[in-house]
């Protein structure tokens, strides 16, 4: 295997895709450069390459410097690879007290599901009405302005799926402008919002409903996980009421 391919494979394995991993070890040997030259040393379309940039700039891999009138593009120092891992592994420490709780559980009485990606994520809601009836229970805590941030459009289709679907969903909702919002039409949207806190932060969100507890990780990389056990999902919906319990209800006089 070459060099190039060598490292190319590593990135891969780090979570970049294919075109990603060509584009940033192209602009790593390029320097500052501009999109046409960075899709000449990746033997890429330059309309593909723009999209590959915008995502390794989500990533933390690539940014832009201004030249003049000019946009240049830079690729990130090797160094900052480092930062993936460091996100991939506190996005596993985050979960794995869950996966402790299943050890050596039969497989019958637990199911684990992996998401990573928006696309695998969507997946979850895509499917996570079916089984429900309209008086089950749907419990959110998270940040919703995150949650609409992903992609608007196709989770505010999924927000009115979803209050047709359930009678009262309840949401735990850091202090924001979309929380507000949702708060003051609650009675609209089927749903009891209360709001933690100025200045409280959720490093995960949660969803409980009878059938499973999904905890999503909505920094980069997205990620997912679901498990569906009657212990697990009734610890959480309990500690979700505790914490129901424990803020103030509002004032929408």
């Amino acid at each position: 295997m070459a060099k190039n391919e060598q490292l190319e494979q590593i990135l891969i394995d780090l979570g970049l895709t294919e075109n990603e991993a060509t584009v940033y070890l192209a602009s790593l040997s390029l320097g500052p450069t501009t999109v046409l030259n960075i899709a000449k040393a990746a033997e890429l379309r330059r309309t593909t390459v723009y999209s590959v940039v915008e995502a390794l700039k989500r990533k933390g891999l690539m940014h832009i410097e201004l030249h003049g009138l000019k946009q240049l593009f830079v690729a990130e120092h090797p160094d900052k690879l480092e930062s993936i891992l460091d996100t991939r592994k506190n996005a596993l420490a985050r979960v794995l007290p869950q996966f402790t709780a299943l050890y050596n559980l039969k497989g019958k009485e637990s199911t684990l599901r992996y998401y990573e990606g928006l696309e695998s994520i969507k997946t979850i809601y895509d499917t996570i009405l079916e089984p429900m009836r309209p008086n089950d229970y749907y419990l959110v805590m998270g940040d919703m302005q995150k949650f609409f941030d992903m992609d608007r459009e196709y989770f505010e289709d999924f927000f009115k799926k979803r209050v047709k679907a359930i009678k009262n969903a309840r949401l735990i909702v850091t202090d924001n402008e979309q929380a507000r919002y949702m708060q003051k039409f609650a009675k609209q949207f089927n749903h009891e919002i209360r709001v933690l806190p100025k200045g409280s932060e959720l490093a995960v969100d949660v969803m409980i409903v009878p059938q499973k507890v999904t905890i999503f990780s909505l920094d980069e990389p997205l990620s997912a996980v679901s498990l569906e056990n009657k212990s697990i999902i009734e610890m959480h919906r309990q500690l979700f009421e505790i914490m129901w319990n424990a803020l103030p209800a509002p004032n929408l006089d």
